[in-house]
């Protein structure tokens, strides 16, 4: 396609500018043919023939100068840089940038192209790429005319992290230029999933050294001023045990999750029979129920719904939810579980709803529900024993089942979680 437009660039530039020699001959040859005709010492309808003729030679003529020159052009049509460098550059899967000596972009391949659509061959690398450790690994590379390496963090449009391979060379020739070639290679998935680790332990370590520390400061007391006041004893030994209760529910929440991420591509093959997981769920509820003074209401089909899955996990799901919604939502005195087969549109899922009638949640909270530790409110959470880690595992559990989870609140009306689960 390249090679085609070249040579239709390189025709034009003939006919519609200096006469070239071979184009020369054949307008001379022409007129000599016509004048032929004009004085009679030729026929008309061979002087045709022979205009034909010479404009068939002229064609094939320009056609033999043309092409090699084309394809000379074709060749070094990457402006500024050696041909087998540009070739190279394009091949990569990765945005490579070529530049010269005073870092304007030269050349970029397709990648880059894709990568950062504002590129333009003579503008300023500044205005594709602009990180100051770049800047310095550049002058380092022109100066040493070795290697660099360096980490590039571009925050628009988004977060971005690239290592930057910053290789310097110099064009054949006495008179050769200097130029760079920067690789990027994008590590922003791995970026986002350290910081993820780092703020996971960051959280896990607070939300533990809290009670550990309450323990230990009621432990100091029992063993010193307190050590004969009975009441005292009997008071921060149920402190402590609650402490001790929020430690075991976190760490077992914490195994949980990380069995749960082990599994997250193991697709589940055991059939579940969600009615009997459903009342097996309501029934562990009753005490708890009974003695926050709220009712519970359970909807379900007369015929059985199964699906495919882990029963143990799917138990585990809906216990959170129903524990969520008791913690949570038990303000407004009721919940309703349900159970609906065929919800979607395409009657391709089963959906189970929890929804509960308390004080509901604001909406800009909604979307972070389902992040680790995340907390509406953090102080009540803690008093109510909750962990911040409730929603994230039921997440998990349901990308695992291949299923979706919308949550739907409405401050002072409730808030209503739904689990769609594949038939």
């Amino acid at each position: 396609m390249n090679r085609n437009r070249t040579d239709r660039a390189k025709l034009r530039s003939h006919f519609g500018g200096p006469v070239s020699p071979e184009h020369a001959i054949g307008l001379g040859a022409s007129a000599i043919v016509l004048l032929l005709a004009f004085f009679g010492r030729l026929a008309w309808s061979d002087a045709v023939l022979g205009v034909l003729a010479v404009i068939a030679i002229t064609l094939v003529a320009t056609r033999l100068v043309v092409r090699p020159a084309a394809e000379n052009e074709d060749a070094n049509d990457k402006p500024g840089i050696a041909p087998p460098v540009a070739h190279f550059a394009d091949t990569l899967t990765q945005p490579c940038l070529v530049i010269n000596d005073r870092a304007v972009l030269i050349y970029h391949n397709p990648a880059a192209a894709q990568q950062f659509p504002r590129a333009r061959a003579g503008d300023p690398l500044a205005f594709t790429l602009r990180d100051p450790d770049l800047v310095e690994a550049i002058d380092r590379a022109l100066l040493t005319g070795a290697a660099q390496h360096v980490e590039v963090h571009l925050t628009v449009p988004n977060d971005t992290w690239y290592r930057a391979a910053v290789v310097p060379y110099r064009t054949e020739g006495d008179d050769g230029e200097d130029y760079v070639t920067i690789t990027l290679f994008d590590f922003t998935e791995q970026k986002r999933t350290d910081r993820m680790r780092a703020d996971f332990v960051a959280n896990a370590s607070h939300e533990l050294r809290t009670p550990l520390t309450s323990l230990m400061g009621f432990i100091d007391t029992l063993q010193g001023s307190a050590a004969k006041d009975e009441a005292a004893r009997a008071r921060f030994l149920g402190i402590m045990r609650n402490q001790a209760e929020r430690m075991s529910g976190l760490i077992d929440d914490l195994l949980s999750l990380s069995r749960i991420e082990l599994r997250q591509h193991v697709k589940p093959t055991t059939e579940v029979n969600l009615n009997l997981l459903l009342r097996e769920v309501a029934e562990g509820l009753e005490p708890r129920l009974e003695d926050a003074g709220i009712k519970l209401s359970l909807d379900i089909p007369d015929e059985p719904i199964t699906v495919i899955g882990d029963r143990q996990e799917l138990f585990e799901v809906l216990e959170n939810l129903a524990d969520n919604a008791i913690k949570y939502g038990g303000d407004g005195g009721r919940i309703d579980i349900g159970l609906t087969p065929g919800a979607s549109r395409t009657g391709a899922h089963h959906a189970i709803a929890v929804t509960d009638y308390g004080p509901g949640i604001a909406q800009e909270h909604v979307p972070r529900l389902t992040e680790r530790f995340y907390r509406v409110d953090a102080e009540s959470s803690r008093k109510k024993k909750g962990t911040g880690l409730g929603l994230a595992i039921v997440k998990h559990i349901v990308s695992r089942h291949h299923g979706e989870m919308t949550i739907r609140s409405t401050v002072g009306e409730g808030t209503r979680v739904e689990i769609l689960l594949p038939r």
